[in-house]
């Protein structure tokens, strides 16, 4: 009988991984200490040159205790990108996994509503003036702000490593987000999503799924770009008077040995 069921189950060496794309339900039929990642859906990016979509919140923890028995592991989605310069960018959901629980992702300020919303990681404010929003403490940073006279450039959305860029010359750049090697190899998750501009180019986003910002240059009026579905990036800005993109979805990995304890040879010398 396998430890324990549920996600996608690969292999690597003497471990065991289930990688939940979506929500499903996880089986231990024995006590676990397993090594687990749970990542949020980010946040959707603002339309009119708004600000970029925060990256979902990040948690990890290398010796988790599950308990035999079975529970759900829920996946946040992304949020919606916005279509008007009246609503900010859509927040992304939760995701959950026994007692842990990531923020979703705080969406990207528009022309009304300026500040970006806080979140697991901060949306990126709109021109001008807008404030980024905060991101949760544990799970990722701030959005960037959008200066004081800088009338046409969003600013970027946070990451889980680091703040969301300033909108300055063009829109802000997406907040990096942090690489782990719980599924086999070197991925990086919840990378912020870059902030639109008007007259000016979108910012990038953050490393770790977050969308480009749209560029507004010779009036393009380029959406902003998706977050990566699986890794909670956020949505970039639109570009000119165009949509925000959406934030991509969640995550969650479970990784442990494949059996209870492995020998080792030393013990027996």
């Amino acid at each position: 009988m396998p430890r324990a069921i549920g996600g996608t189950v690969t292999y690597d060496g003497h471990y065991t991984v289930h990688t939940f794309y979506s929500s499903g339900s996880f089986t231990a039929n024995e006590d676990i200490i397993a090594e687990v990642l749970v990542v949020a859906g980010g946040a959707g990016g603002a339309s009119d040159h708004g600000g970029g979509g925060g990256a979902g919140g990040l948690l990890y923890d290398l010796e988790f205790s599950i308990s035999t028995g079975s529970m759900m592991a829920t996946v946040g989605e992304g949020g919606a990108g916005s279509t008007n310069n009246v609503e900010k960018g859509g927040s992304g959901l939760n995701s959950t996994f026994s007692t842990l629980t990531a923020v979703g992702g705080g969406g990207g300020g528009c022309d009304n509503e300026k500040a970006g919303a806080d979140g697991g990681c901060g949306g990126g404010g709109c021109p001008q003036n807008g404030a980024g929003g905060a991101g949760t403490l544990g799970q990722g940073f701030a959005g960037g702000a959008a200066e004081e006279g800088l009338d046409y450039r969003g600013g970027g959305g946070g990451g889980n490593s680091e703040v969301g860029g300033l909108a300055h010359v063009d829109g802000g750049d997406g907040g990096d987000g942090t690489a782990y090697i719980i599924s086999s190899y070197s991925v990086y998750y919840a990378g912020g999503g870059g902030g639109g501009g008007f007259d000016e180019i979108g910012g990038e986003g953050g490393i770790g799924g977050g969308g480009d910002g749209g560029s507004g240059v010779l009036s393009l009026n380029e959406p902003g770009y998706d977050g990566t579905a699986n890794t909670g990036g956020g949505g970039g800005g639109g570009g000119g008077t165009a949509v925000g993109g959406a934030g991509g979805s969640g995550i969650i990995i479970i990784r442990y040995l494949t059996v209870g304890f492995l020998l080792n040879p030393i013990w027996f010398l």
